[in-house]
């Protein structure tokens, strides 16, 4: 059943509506220009409508509007000009030299701008063709500029017709991952399950569900017709991501000493029931979410008030029957019974005739990151400290590099298939690069087999056509979410493509390969000797800035206790920054330890760092949300104290650190009343909560040592300068 589902969400997907609009965008100009007889017509509109296609990504058609518009001007400039010199191998050694270089550095104003750049290169490699007339050159790129107005005129016809769905599919797959993360969650309350590989995983899904957030943001926030709806459909949409947002904070609350709960209560039924509970939790998200991506009413699976009235008989019973405190599972409990609100909530959106859509989130317009694209911020990338620099200028040398090799060798008449090959493969990054090239080959090359033996067995032109309709719509569904399974079925495609042209198709399969060995070994080479990037030499900003999120997440608790007037706005900022800052340096790390031993650092410690701030913020999660359904009676005193004494300790750990980024971190002056150092009231809730503050303690001791372990490596450029003092002194 849940293989079922798996497949119809992808159905509803975006990907798959991307797919769909993409391939309808580029088969029709060429089906209609083959019925008019002129089919290379079709194939150079059809060309514009599918390259242009690239920086259609999700996000404010405003955004996308403008990317297609660009992209259209740069087609026919580029085009035009790649014409123009097509008879000169040198003069188009220097156009991939300079535009090499200049679109590889759009990245610097963003994933979107870059995209344009990739694009436009694309249509000059595509450009490199014997040239005819002039008059065939204009024509040419005409065409080709018909077709990306073509396509731009669909892509935003859709959005006009369809203005909240793309918003609605994001936040489907949102939820749905963090579904996933609830059912790793559940992990830990089964005794056959490793905690170790647990936590990995968790922190894998996390920098996932962190790219979903940033997109929803894009999407939603940017978004003025969302933004500024006067019906209850946008502001819906922004409440369910709210809550959704809140609902993560809760699961990311729910950590504690799994080793000591296990020790405790692993064989009682309320900690089976535990993970039960969860499990249903996730698949009852699943079900919103598919629901939600469907376009349908969402009806819940399970009575989850019955699952928590069980949990709580079970915990009671335990709590009769075993000497140890069971305060720490009553503690889950309420987590428990927050999630279960928090999706409950979701449901009444759809269940209640009437929405309270007032409700205040926070200023939107702080959740935002604006792209400013000025030639300032170009110009300050103009140097070999900048990775983007270094990256473009190695994507040219590389392109330039491919063009006069297949001049050498003879295989000018695909030497775009060289140049993209290049392209798509060479990353900035020697790890991303790496794993893009054995997706490559390996997709390449059993997709080549793969069409061979369709074209074999299937003879009729009408079954031939069908399948490949079938696969071009697989690959361009899947080329942002499984790369290898899209070059898998983007390569039959071509073939069967090619076949309809009258080429021959075997010969085809091996050069495509042929071309594809050549580009990928050119492009695995140059990110291993030219200007390489290796992620240990900007690891320490990526753990800078995480320490400093963790810290300005953390203050939020006792700006709570002194002022009691946190606003939604400065808690769910302080929030959003730990989320980043997290996936970022767990993805700096997943990269750092794909690349050559040799170009590893400390990869042992780095790994505890990752972990130790995971913790960090969850506690402190857990925490935040504790504090402010208490009175400061119930606080003060030792907890109170253990708080300043862990901010006083990140505070030494963080100023430790060899970064010009110290410059941004300013340190929160706290001036504490008397009274709330002074132990006032004594409970059960009282004492865990100073359990919790003083497992931060540990936490923050223990980042403290490791920072230490990581200055003292012995390596020759170390992570940090300084003294680390002994934190337990405090």
């Amino acid at each position: 059943m849940v293989k079922t589902q798996d497949i119809f969400h992808f159905l509803y997907s975006q990907h798959f509506e991307n797919g769909l609009r993409i391939s309808f965008g580029a088969i029709i100009p060429a089906v209609i220009g083959y019925y008019f007889g002129d089919l290379s017509i079709g194939i150079a509109i059809s060309l514009g409508a599918l390259i242009s296609s690239i920086p259609d990504t999700p996000g404010p058609v405003s955004h996308r509007r403008n990317a297609l518009l660009a992209t259209l001007f740069l087609f026919f400039v580029t085009t035009l000009i790649t014409q123009l010199i097509n008879k000169y191998p040198i003069l188009i050694g220097i156009e991939l030299l300079v535009f090499g270089f200049i679109f590889g550095m759009f990245s610097t104003w963003g994933p979107r701008a870059a995209a344009v750049g990739t694009s436009t290169l694309i249509m000059i490699f595509l450009s490199i063709i014997e040239s005819g007339s002039t008059s065939d050159l204009v024509e040419y790129s005409i065409f080709v500029t018909v077709g990306c107005a073509w396509y731009t005129l669909l892509s935003l016809s859709l959005s006009q017709f369809m203005p909240y769905r793309l918003a609605q599919q994001e936040l489907a797959e949102g939820i749905r991952e963090v579904a996933t993360f609830i059912r790793i969650k559940s992990e830990f309350y089964d005794l056959n399950s490793d905690t170790d590989k647990s936590f990995s995983k968790m922190i894998d899904q996390q920098i996932i569900i962190n790219t979903h957030l940033d997109s929803l943001r894009e999407i939603l926030f940017k978004s003025k017709l969302i933004v500024k709806d006067s019906t209850s459909i946008g502001r819906t949409l922004i409440l369910i991501f709210s809550d959704t947002l809140d609902l993560f904070e809760k699961t990311m609350a729910t950590q504690y000493n799994y080793a000591e709960i296990r020790s405790k209560f692993g064989e009682t039924e309320a900690f089976n029931e535990i993970k039960i509970t969860l499990r249903r939790l996730a698949n009852e998200l699943d079900n919103f979410g598919y629901s939600l991506a469907a376009n349908r009413r969402p009806k819940p699976l399970f009575n989850l008030q019955d699952d928590l009235q069980n949990l709580k008989k079970l915990i009671d019973q335990t709590t009769e029957e075993s000497d140890e405190t069971t305060f720490v599972l009553k503690k889950i409990l309420i987590n428990v019974r927050g999630i279960s609100l928090r999706i409950q909530t979701l449901y009444n959106y759809f269940q209640k005739k009437e929405i309270d859509t007032k409700r205040n989130i926070g200023d939107i317009s702080k959740f935002i990151s604006h792209d400013v694209f000025d030639l300032r911020s170009f110009r300050n990338n103009l140097s070999f400290e900048s990775n983007t620099f270094r990256h473009s200028l190695r994507l040219a040398i590389v392109l330039v590099a491919g063009f006069f090799l297949a001049n050498l060798i003879n295989f000018n008449e695909h030497v775009h298939w060289i140049l993209l090959t290049i392209l798509v493969i060479l990353k900035p990054g020697w790890s991303l690069t790496k794993e893009r090239n054995f997706q490559r080959l390996a997709g390449t090359i059993i997709g080549g087999i793969a069409g061979i033996i369709i074209l074999i067995w299937i003879k009729d032109p009408s079954a031939r056509f069908v399948i490949l309709l079938i696969f071009m719509v697989l690959t361009y569904s899947l080329i942002r979410i499984n790369y290898i399974i899209s070059v898998m079925f983007m390569t039959p495609y071509l073939l069967i493509l090619f076949s309809f042209l009258g080429a021959d198709t075997m010969e085809i399969a091996q050069e495509r390969i042929f071309a594809t060995f050549i580009g990928s070994g050119l492009a695995f080479i140059s990110s291993y000797i030219i200007f390489p990037n290796w992620e240990k030499h900007k690891i320490q900003d990526n753990m800078q800035r995480l320490l400093i999120a963790n810290y300005n997440y953390f203050t939020k608790i006792l700006e709570t206790v002194i002022n009691r007037d946190l606003t939604p706005t400065d808690y769910k900022l302080a929030r959003k920054d730990v989320y980043i800052t997290t996936a970022n340096m767990a993805s700096a790390f997943q990269r750092m330890i794909t690349e050559p031993k040799s170009k590893q650092k400390n990869s042992k410690e780095l790994n505890k760092f990752i972990v130790f701030n995971h913790l960090f913020s969850s506690h402190t999660a857990n925490l935040i949300s504790t504090v402010r359904s208490l009175s400061n009676d119930e606080i003060a005193g030792e907890p109170v104290k253990n708080l300043r004494r862990v901010l006083a300790t990140l505070e030494k750990v963080i100023k430790s650190y060899k970064s010009e980024g110290i410059a941004n971190f300013e340190e929160v002056k706290f001036k504490i009343p008397d009274y709330l150092l002074i132990d006032i009231k004594e409970s059960a809730e009282k004492e865990f909560i100073n359990g919790q503050i003083l497992e931060l303690k540990k936490i923050s001791n223990d980042l403290q040592r490791n920072s230490e372990e990581l200055l003292n490596s012995g390596d020759k450029t170390p992570l940090m300068t300084g003294t680390l003092s002994n934190s337990s002194a405090l």
